[in-house]
This record gives C-alpha cells, structure tokens and sequence, in this order.
C-alpha cells in the first residue's frame, strides 16, 4: 500500500480545508508514492518518535501535531525541529500531520475526549463558517435517480443524522443544439423541449470539485447546466470545541475525580467550587480559552481544556466550573483515536502507536 493511499483514507475523514488558517496539517516530508511498510501513531513528531518508527519497520508517522508550523530557513539541526526533519528525510522517513482538520470534526478529537467522560447529545461548540453549499442542476426525469445515488455516494445530502437529503421539482427544460453538439436527445439545429427535474441538495464545501466532477460524469447531457452557492447554513458536524450532557449529573468534586481518573491526571487546575451540579459539560481538547464565552453561551456547567492563562480563569465569572487538565492530557487519547480508525480501514497493515513519552510537561510533587 503506498502512503498515498493513507492519506486518502485520513483526509476523507478530516480534510484539509477544515484547519485553520495558522495550521500545517498534511504531508511534511517523505513522498506520498512511497510503498508504506508500516505506520506508527503520535501525537507529536519527535527524534524519539522517528527512531521508533525505524525500529519497528515503520516509514510513515501519522502526528497530530505538526513538526513545522512556520517557514524554516536553514536545516542545520540547531533545534529539535530541525533534527527532526534532518532525520525523518536521512531515513526515508514520511510525517503526516492531521492537526485542527480533526479538531474540527466532531468525532475527532474532541469527540474522543467526550467518549472518555461518556457524554451524551453531542454537539459542535463553535460550528464552523461557510462550511456548506448548495447545488442546483437540471437532470432529465428519467436519469433524476442515477444522477442524484451519484452525488449521495460522493458525500451530498446529509444534514445532521439524515442522509440522502434533497429536493426536486419537474419543470420543462429547452435547448437547441449548435452543429458541433452531439445532444443526448433533440436534433442538431432544432430547438427541444425536456421533461426535466430541478434538483437541490446541500454538501460540504469541501467536496465541492469531487461533485462537479461526479455530476459530469453520471449527467447524460453534454453540457451540464448547474448552479453552486455558499449557504449561512453552518455544518452541524464541523467546528472548535463540543459540548453534551453526562448520563447522571454529579456534584462538582465527583466530577473533578472522574476527570482525574478518565485521563490519568496527576493534578487540575480550575476555577473555585460553589457545590455546582455538573450536567452539560463543553469539551476542547489542548489550547482553548477561545471558547471560554462559548461555553457560557450553551450555559455549560463545566469547561474541560487546556493551556489557560491566569487571567482567563476569570472569565468563567462563576457561572461554569473552568478545568485546566493540560495540553497533552486533553489530547493524549488522540494517538488511540487514529489508530483505531486506521486499523478499522486497513485491518491487515501493520498499524502502531508510540510508546514515547512526548509530554514535555513534568509534575514535581
């Protein structure tokens, strides 16, 4: 299997067009037409990582962070970014980063974490903009049903829990084929009158090139008339951050102690306890003191991130408890999150996750 064919599998699932403007998310180095001999899950690309991955025979590392996030202008190993790279290239190693594209969907990461503390009636905290457009086009009635399985297969029509979603109505359609046409039906010259249907059906933005090219190539016309627009819509399924409600509400100490538990924390740091009932919960793994305003606006109970400032623990105004579980606990189950959907897609490749300690945060007791 070649590296490209990973992946594939990985952006189906996060694209690239959901990280964010300041991401690196992709292929970092190694060439996507090498034979794959195996892969090894990380959530950060390290030297260590890399010598682990030639030890086990392993030429691609699947990172959720990025190794580069900016330009670099020399490569003389200065810095363990530098060595990093200098060693993954000497030794034909691929990195792959799949960073804020699977922050940004909601069984990614975050859907993760939730999984973890057992959330239920899961919802996108901050869903993303101009995540959704709509296609118009005119297929003859008889082709309707061929046309629009096609446009379903390539991922249109699905708005939330539903799939297959879309909207016809039967019109009469007319054309007049020019002399070098080679018209599905009327004749050269002659101006024709079709039964046809106006079909409606949203989709990510995204997909957008694989459905026009779907749309071509499934339409019997020679000259497919469509149209696309960019909807306010937001997708129910993309975006920072997420929120859900715990099967039984605790007390805010219980709730404490099943973080500390679910994640193996040696220590958390949050806001003053008022004998809070904890029910709805908002979620972001690693850095996300953006959401703080967020999860007031939900009324969440409880905010579980990472890397927050002194001064932003103000900002929950005793109206939500605020929990500090730190960068790499929030997204350490990251590492088992990508095995799992590797493993599932590609069940006899060898499929590895890091043992290496990548936390470069240390706890003195």
């Amino acid at each position: 299997m070649k590296v490209s064919q990973i992946i594939q599998f990985l952006e189906s699932i996060a694209p690239l067009s959901l990280q964010e403007s300041y991401d690196n998310a992709g292929l970092i180095t190694g060439n996507p037409d090498w034979e794959c001999s195996g892969l090894l899950c990380t959530l950060d690309s390290t030297e260590d990582v890399v010598e682990e991955a030639i030890a086990k025979g392993c030429n691609l590392v699947v990172a959720h962070h990025p190794i580069i996030f900016q330009g670099i202008k020399k490569l003389n190993g200065k810095n363990y970014v530098e060595r990093t790279i200098i060693k993954a290239i000497k030794s034909d190693i691929a990195i792959y980063a799949i960073h804020t594209n699977l922050d940004n969907i909601i069984s990614g990461v975050n859907g993760r974490i939730a999984d973890k503390l057992g959330l239920i009636n899961r919802k996108v905290l901050l869903p993303k903009e101009n995540s959704l457009k709509k296609l118009f086009t005119f297929v003859p009635t008889a082709q309707t049903a061929t046309v629009l399985n096609a446009l379903f297969e390539t991922g249109a029509g699905r708005i939330g829990n539903y799939s297959e979603c879309s909207f016809s109505v039967n019109g009469l359609g007319t054309f007049k084929p020019g002399s070098a046409s080679k018209p599905f039906v009327g004749m050269l010259g002659e101006q024709h009158q079709e039964n046809e249907d106006k079909i409606e059906i949203v989709f990510p933005s995204y997909l957008e090139q694989e459905l026009v090219a779907s749309l071509r190539a499934s339409h019997p016309y020679e000259e497919v008339a469509f149209d696309i627009i960019q909807l306010v819509n937001r997708h129910p399924e993309q975006g920072a951050g997420l929120f859900g409600e715990l099967p039984t509400p605790l007390s805010s100490e219980q709730f404490l102690a099943l973080l500390k538990s679910a994640f193996q924390l040696p220590t958390i740091r949050h806001t003053k306890l008022d004998g809070e009932e904890i029910n709805k919960v908002a979620i972001c793994g690693g850095a996300g003191s953006f959401l703080i305003s967020k999860a007031l606006a939900v009324k969440a109970d409880a905010f579980v991130t990472a890397d927050l400032k002194y001064h932003e623990f103000f900002d929950a105004d005793s109206k939500l408890v605020l929990c500090d579980i730190g960068h790499f606990e929030s997204e350490q189950f990251t590492i088992e999150l990508l095995a799992d959907l590797l493993s599932q897609k590609f069940p006899t490749f060898a499929v590895l996750k890091s043992v290496i300690q990548t936390n470069p945060v240390y706890y003195y007791f």
